[in-house]
C-alpha cells in the first residue's frame, strides 16, 4: 500500500509530492500530460501586485517556503530552474511613481519595493519616468522543472502515464483502491482538468486562458525582467518570453488569432525596436473566483482530497499550499478558512 496517489504532475502535484517524499511517504502520479498550463507558465514569483501596488496574500510566508523548496529540487535533478532576477515596473507617469513611493510606505510591502528609481536606459525600450524595482524577486523555469521532473519520476517507477478513471476506484474504511492500487489518500492535483472529477466539479475553478509568445529581438539589451501590460523575461541568446493574455471565455489550449494581435499591440507599446515571433503558446490557468487555492478534503470521503486554484502564481503557492494540505492531512492543522474548500460546501 502507497501512502499517497498523486492526479497530475503540474506546479501542485510535484510540490505535494515533493512534500510526502520530504516526511518518507511513499507516492505514486498517474498524469496524461492532457493540461499544459504550468509547461506554459511564465514561472514568474513577485510578492506584488503590480497593477495596483499591493502585497500578494501571505507573500512573506510563501517566500520563506519557496527559498527552500527549489533550491531543494535543483540539488536533487542536478539542474538550475531557479533564477534571482529583477523585476522592473515601467512608469508611464509621474503619478505612477508617486503610487509607488506610497504603497512602499506600507509596512508589508517595505521589504519588497525599493525606494531608489531605476533610471537604466535599456536599448530598446523607452523609459522616460524610470521603473520601479522589485526585490527579491525572479522565474522558474517550469518547463526544465516538469520535464527533469518527469525523467525522474520515469526512472524511479512513480510515474502512470494514463488517464485517469474517476469510476474505477472502490472506497474501503482505511484506504482506497484504484485498480490494482492501494492507496491511503489520493490528492487531486489536475488544475483546469478538475471538470471532469466527479467528485470535486462542484467547485467554482473559472480557469484562465493565457496566451505567450517567444520573440527574438537582437537589439533589445535586457538582463532583468520588465513588466508593465505584459511581461518581457530574458532567455538568453536574444530570446525573451513575452505574456500574457487573460481570457475567460475560450477555455482551450489552442493560440488564437486575437491572442497573438493583443500581445502584439501591448508590446508595441513598450519596445522600439525590430523583433520576430519564434513560438506563440496557450494553456488554460486553475483559477478562481475569490483568487484564493482550493485546498482540503471531500466532504463525505475523507481519503480524497484536492490541491487546485494556483492560478498565476503556482509557483510561489504550489510549495506553500502542498505543506498546508499535508500539514492538515497528516496532523490535523487546521486550513486557513480562505483557501479551505469548506467555503463551497453548500455548492454540492
Amino acid at each position: 500500500m502507497i501512502d499517497y496517489l498523486i492526479v497530475g504532475s503540474g506546479l501542485a502535484g510535484i510540490s505535494f509530492a515533493e512534500t510526502a517524499m520530504k516526511h518518507h511517504k511513499s507516492i505514486l502520479i498517474i498524469d496524461n500530460q492532457s493540461q499544459s498550463s504550468s509547461l506554459i507558465a511564465g514561472g514568474l514569483y513577485n510578492p506584488v501586485i503590480l497593477k495596483r501596488f499591493s502585497e500578494v496574500w501571505q507573500a512573506e510566508q510563501q517566500f520563506e517556503i519557496l527559498n527552500q523548496f527549489y533550491p531543494r529540487l535543483e540539488s536533487k535533478l542536478n539542474i538550475k530552474v531557479d533564477f534571482k532576477i529583477p523585476i522592473l515596473r515601467k512608469f508611464f507617469s509621474i503619478e505612477e511613481q508617486n503610487n509607488w513611493f506610497a504603497a512602499s510606505d506600507n509596512k508589508k510591502l517595505a521589504p519588497f519595493l525599493s525606494l531608489e528609481l531605476v533610471k537604466t536606459k535599456y536599448v530598446g525600450i523607452n523609459s522616460p519616468f524610470d521603473y520601479g524595482e522589485v526585490l527579491q524577486s525572479g522565474y522558474v523555469d517550469t518547463k526544465l522543472l516538469m520535464d527533469a521532473y518527469k525523467k525522474y519520476l520515469l526512472e524511479n517507477k512513480l510515474l502512470l502515464q494514463e488517464t485517469f478513471d474517476y469510476q474505477s476506484i472502490q472506497f474501503n474504511d482505511d484506504c482506497i483502491e484504484y485498480k490494482q492500487i492501494k492507496a491511503k489518500q489520493i490528492i487531486f492535483a489536475e488544475g483546469f482538468g478538475l471538470h471532469a472529477n466527479p467528485y470535486f466539479n462542484y467547485l467554482p475553478l473559472d480557469g484562465t486562458k493565457g496566451e505567450l509568445f517567444i520573440i527574438k529581438a537582437p537589439k533589445l539589451n535586457l538582463d532583468v525582467i520588465v513588466n508593465t501590460s505584459v511581461f518581457i523575461l530574458p532567455l538568453g541568446n536574444d530570446l525573451f518570453k513575452v505574456g500574457a493574455t487573460y481570457n475567460w471565455q475560450d477555455k482551450t489550449n489552442i493560440p488564437t488569432e486575437n491572442g497573438k494581435k493583443e500581445l502584439l499591440d501591448r508590446i508595441h507599446e513598450i519596445l522600439d525596436c525590430e523583433f520576430e515571433i519564434i513560438d506563440h503558446f496557450a494553456g488554460v490557468r486553475p483559477t478562481v473566483r475569490d483568487r484564493k487555492p482550493l485546498i482540503g478534503t471531500h466532504p463525505k470521503y475523507p481519503h480524497l482530497h484536492i490541491l487546485n486554484g494556483l492560478g498565476t502564481r503556482g509557483v510561489m503557492l504550489g510549495p506553500y499550499m502542498a505543506i498546508a494540505l499535508y500539514d492538515y492531512i497528516e496532523c490535523q492543522k487546521p486550513l486557513d478558512k480562505a483557501i479551505d474548500i469548506k467555503r463551497y460546501e453548500k455548492k454540492i
